[in-house]
């Protein structure tokens, strides 16, 4: 298996398959679904290299605007974030896997603009992502921790901080309610989340 995918495709299959107490239960096909995981992984990198590049070298201890998708990205990979940190604690990996995949596809489907606001999140949710991903697969985590240039701005992986979840980002500007007449769902609202209660 290590010759043919590679050793982090093992760790990731058998650290997703089942929690440590269980029989894992072998499936090549499962096996598959890893290595694909870890190719997306590596080409999601590949493709937005310069972007990340460029979002690393943004100071970040100066106020920094973020743009609605931007802000929307943070939201969701710092709760994802926040679950996964709980299930490492819980020594729960397979669903730290899941919490990693979760995040691969809010990167992939965030609508970012070229903009170096929206550069800096990018690269502060891929930094959080291959910190998260390292306990479980560290070779292709470090080797494009070095390559997107995270190395250069923020220290080797092996001595980084782990993420901590940005209460900020968590905060949301608008919230959607319900609308709903006899118990049935009839629409939705958006408003600020600063509304009053009387709006």
């Amino acid at each position: 298996l290590i010759e043919r995918y590679g050793a982090d495709t093992a760790r990731l299959y058998t650290m997703f398959t089942a929690p440590p107490e269980a029989t894992l239960e072998w499936n090549d096909a499962a096996v598959e679904g890893s290595y694909r995981f870890l190719r997306r992984v590596w080409n999601f990198g590949v493709k937005h290299e310069a972007a990340l590049k460029a979002g690393i070298a943004v100071d970040r201890s100066q106020n920094v605007t973020f743009s609605k998708a931007a802000k929307a990205l943070r939201l969701d990979i710092h709760t994802v974030l926040k679950q996964a940190n709980y299930d490492y604690e819980r020594m729960q990996y397979n669903t730290v896997v899941s919490a990693l995949m979760k995040m691969l596809n809010t990167l992939d489907d965030a609508a970012l603009s070229d903009s170096t606001e929206d550069a800096a999140a990018l690269a502060e949710c891929v930094s959080i992502l291959l910190r998260v991903l390292y306990p479980v697969c560290p070779h292709i985590a470090f080797t494009l921790w070095t390559d997107l240039g995270c190395a250069a701005g923020c220290g080797d992986l092996l001595d980084t901080a782990w993420p901590e979840v940005d209460d900020t980002a968590l905060l949301r500007d608008e919230i959607e309610l319900m609308l709903q007449i006899n118990g049935k769902l009839r629409g939705s609202i958006v408003v600020p989340a600063s509304a009053d209660k009387a709006l």
